[in-house]
């Protein structure tokens, strides 16, 4: 029999429930061995852990680092965390070994794993399978760590990142961190940039009693929709549970993707960086490309996934990279992903436009664009449902791009189809020229996906 449950070591990270089948005391302890056991591998001893505020959290974290120190790797434990503070961390720290304890946006009940083994670099599908296959044969290394609690790392990262950006003038940002740990950090931040900062759901509940910190669900919005333009802010930010995912609204309260407010910030790196290559994933807007390439950069797609932007990233020595999830990189800020860099560096650029938020994004290409729809697909078979839509869309269809799901293009719109790498379901995305078209094109999927068993019924549509 297996000793931990396969499914929970994904794509590029490792998530699973807490409870007795997937996730607790017996099965962390074998992962930190696991884990501790690929460093050591591969001469890397040091290993920064930190956590995010769920009421578990810090539980898990025990059991982690119970495994880690039994193979000899030395722990240095930042406490409360988010996955951008763990990753300056490792830079603050010199470790090469990385753990984040996050579920990030998953339910309550969840927690889950990133592991690093560089400095900006953690762990692919592969090498997450390494883990796992070392854990099944029970070859561990065999040593005893020391411990060591570096909590100062955090205040250094608020420091960091609030210095690397200049205002011209102080604008009014409201803050919501849907009570995850966000909100211990986000809106000092602000304040230490300059920002005229109101927060809303930005003290820590592990009960999120309002709505939870993912920016991808349109309902996590509502509440900051309706204050920025009721107090008169310039903009608002949302973010999700580990802060390394951001979402935006603009000074009238509406909604601005991620993929599109990505137009702003690759203007802004092409204003000083002319030619310079920006990555995004498949679930980005055609608008994004188009702008890139009307600005003078180069623009490169590629798979979805914060292992794979920051991998591709380095490769093609980018200076920007994103996802339509929120996912953000820069180059100049050590090329791995911040939620609030990210929102600092949109602050910045409007600080220097004549212009508001909402009439700025008038200027970029307009299209008619879905929310992320989910419907439910068991881990177990995901992949497989996949595979066979895009061989059924590339039988039918000239475009389709399959480097991550089926990205089916149309003369006037596309739509998107992929597995989740971090939930039971599949993703789907639609956008079009007109609201009629978009339509059409989803219920070109609709027919198709529907004619499989194994798929739920679309959510958040």
């Amino acid at each position: 029999m297996s000793k931990l449950k396969k499914t929970m070591f994904r794509e590029y990270d490792l998530r699973g429930r807490v409870n007795d089948e997937e996730l607790n005391k017996r099965t962390v302890t074998l992962i930190g061995k696991g884990f501790g056991t690929y460093l050591q591998r591969r001469a890397i001893s040091d290993v920064v852990v930190g956590f995010d505020s769920r009421s578990y959290s810090e539980r898990i974290r025990n059991y982690l680092v119970e495994g880690l120190l039994s193979t000899g790797c030395n722990v240095k434990d930042i406490g409360y965390a988010l996955s951008p503070s763990l990753y300056f961390a490792q830079y603050f720290l010199e470790c090469k070994g990385g753990v984040m304890i996050t579920a990030s946006h998953n339910p309550d009940g969840w927690t889950g794993f990133k592991l690093a083994d560089g400095l900006s670099k953690t762990l692919l599908s592969d090498e997450l399978q390494e883990v796992y296959s070392i854990i099944e044969t029970d070859d561990y290394a065999i040593g005893k760590g020391k411990y060591e609690e570096r909590q100062d790392a955090n205040e250094a990262y608020i420091q960091d990142v609030s210095s690397k950006i200049k205002l011209a003038k102080s604008l009014r940002v409201i803050i919501d961190s849907g009570n995850g740990t966000a909100g211990a950090f986000v809106p000092e931040v602000f304040r230490k940039a300059g920002a005229k900062v109101g927060e809303i759901f930005c003290n820590l509940d592990t009960t999120f009693p309002y709505h939870f910190p993912n920016p991808s669900n349109q309902d996590s919005r509502r509440a900051l929709s309706a204050v920025v333009p009721a107090v008169e802010a310039d903009l608002g930010f949302c973010l999700d549970g580990d802060g390394d995912r951001l979402g935006v609204v603009d000074n009238n309260g509406d909604t601005i993707w991620s993929d599109r407010v990505l137009i702003l910030l690759a203007r802004q790196i092409l204003e000083k960086k002319p030619n310079a290559t920006i990555v995004f994933d498949v679930k980005c807007t055609q608008g994004l490309e188009e702008d890139i390439r009307e600005h003078g950069g180069n623009p490169f797609m590629w798979k979805t996934g914060h292992s794979y932007l920051k991998q591709k990233m380095h490769e093609l020595d980018a200076e920007l990279a994103g996802e339509h999830s929120g996912h953000i990189f820069y180059k100049d800020n050590r090329s791995y992903d911040d939620a609030i860099f990210a929102a600092l560096r949109l602050t910045e650029y409007l600080s220097n436009q004549n212009m508001s938020l909402s009439e700025l994004m008038k200027t970029t290409p307009q299209y008619f664009a879905s929310p992320n729809i989910t419907a439910p697909c068991a881990d177990e078979v995901k992949y497989q449902v996949v595979d066979q839509l895009v061989k059924e869309f590339k039988s039918e269809y000239d475009k389709v791009i399959d480097i991550n799901g089926a990205r089916v293009f149309f003369d006037d719109g596309w739509g998107l189809v992929r597995a989740s790498s971090n939930l039971p379901e599949l993703v789907l995305i639609f956008e079009a020229k007109t609201e009629e078209r978009l339509n059409e094109i989803k219920k070109i999927f609709r027919e198709k996906i529907d004619k499989y068993p194994e798929i739920g019924k679309w959510e958040n549509e």
